[in-house]
């Protein structure tokens, strides 16, 4: 493509985003489409000759975009919605000209050296001690999977060069609360834990892990021959955004000499606000700690902000530089020896935009509205008569049902009507909620 084909192509693009941008609520919400539609819709073979750009980008608004799920749209409220926001679009689009590949300092010094600064920025936003050394990922399971190989590294001397059948070892145990995130779970499964290796731990009236239930688990397990590799607190669980007790939890963990990972994903930027300072409290002492900005920081998917004071631990793990990429002199950091990725995008550049355009003020301001949002609409679920919240409301999301007082309802009636009620909502297309469960409800 010549570059006055490409600029017109540009322009018409970009005229296109920022149409999309102005107006997302021109889309429904869930895609209207049937599974296989889009695939009955495209040929069967790539085409034998090229295609003028035109056409496809025709195709891409009439045969792609009626598939498309809209988490810009405003009425999405399902999961944590990342919604993207201009400037990192646009440093999307600056990253994929530029094509750069991170995996050492001088394949690109500008994607190396920019990932440590923005997120030094961001730690310092979120008060996290400047000990903590960072790196991206792509997403928080990834960051979690990272966290908890490094523990295994430190718990299990000899293993890079034995494996874990090199001797007989003990069995291994993660630790978590029955709300962590399933990214726990998978990365037992990937590390060879197994499921029987995560034990978990029971949660008080607000769905935060009990502090003496994990110090009696460790304990227990040690005396059964189990050997306890680490504990996976989370600040803002998936269903409630419930907050574990870290500080208990990180005595623990040192006195047990067990890695404290803590997942952060969602609701750690909630801390660049000072009166939010505390959701993070103990997390000073963690051993790692996984941030997404693509969750609440305006970032499109995808960005994990990966935090440790032991990063020496990680590279442990990780590191393994054949002949074509050693390389000599200077003081640098290769991304490569953090973790099992070769190729980096530059996933910095989209983060270091952002907290340039709105600055520290606009993301406190930002954030304090989802906030007040937040409390607006759980005052309204606890003034109307028919619903009932199900759970505290720390940061910005409100767990509710419905809750008739006219008729005779059973728990398993009940059930079937709150399916009935976010069926019949989300299929008007006007809004998008997920749901989960809470005590079996």
């Amino acid at each position: 493509m010549d570059s006055a084909t490409f600029r017109a192509h540009g322009h018409r693009l970009i005229d296109w985003i920022a149409d999309y941008f102005d107006h997302p609520e021109r889309y429904p919400v869930l895609a209207r489409v049937k599974p296989g539609d889009l695939r009955a819709a495209l040929p069967p073979r790539a085409p034998e000759q090229g295609e003028p750009f035109e056409r496809i980008l025709d195709d891409f608004e009439r045969l792609i975009m009626p598939g498309v799920t809209h988490w810009n749209q405003p009425g999405f409220f399902a999961y944590f919605p990342c919604s993207a926001c201009e400037p990192a679009v646009l440093a999307e689009l600056l990253a994929a000209a530029l094509n750069q590949q991170a995996m050492l300092w001088r394949t690109s010094p500008a994607a190396t050296e920019l990932e440590e600064v923005a997120l030094g920025w961001l730690r310092d936003l979120m008060g996290l001690p400047s000990s903590f050394e960072g790196v991206i990922y792509d997403t928080a399971s990834v960051s979690t999977l990272h966290a908890l190989a490094a523990a295994r590294e430190r718990a299990i001397p000899g293993l890079r060069e034995h494996g874990l059948t090199g001797s007989n070892r003990s069995p291994l145990r993660l630790y978590c609360s029955e709300h962590s995130h399933s990214s726990v779970e998978k990365a037992a499964m990937l590390l060879g834990f197994g499921h029987r290796g995560v034990r978990k731990i029971e949660c008080d009236a607000e769905c935060r892990m009990k502090p003496d239930r994990l110090g009696e688990a460790i304990e227990d397990d040690r005396a059964a021959g189990v050997t306890p590799v680490a504990v996976v607190a989370t600040v803002g669980t998936t269903s409630t955004t419930s907050i574990d007790p870290v500080p208990q939890l990180a005595d623990i963990c040192v006195k047990q000499r067990v890695w404290l990972h803590v997942d952060a994903a969602y609701a750690g930027p909630a801390a660049i606000l000072p009166e939010q300072r505390s959701v993070l409290a103990g997390c000073d002492r963690a051993d790692s700690l996984v941030v997404n900005p693509h969750k609440w920081l305006f970032i499109p998917i995808d960005l994990s902000a990966f935090y440790t004071p032991h990063m020496e631990v990680v590279r442990q793990a990780f590191s393994l530089t054949p002949e074509y990429l050693k390389t000599s002199g200077g003081d640098v950091r290769n991304l490569m020896d953090t973790g099992i990725q070769l190729g980096r995008r530059f996933r910095a550049l989209k983060l270091w935009m952002v907290l340039r355009h709105y600055g520290a003020a606009g993301i406190r301001d930002l954030l304090a509205g989802h906030l007040e949002l937040a409390a607006r609409f759980a005052g309204w679920v606890d003034d109307l008569s028919d619903f009932e919240r199900v759970a505290p409301v720390p940061l910005s999301v409100v767990c509710f049902r419905a809750r008739p007082k006219a008729g005779e309802w059973t728990p398993e009636s009940l059930d079937t009507l709150n399916e009935r009620l976010i069926d019949a909502v989300n299929a008007t297309g006007e809004v998008f909620m997920s749901h989960t469960k809470l005590d079996g409800r």
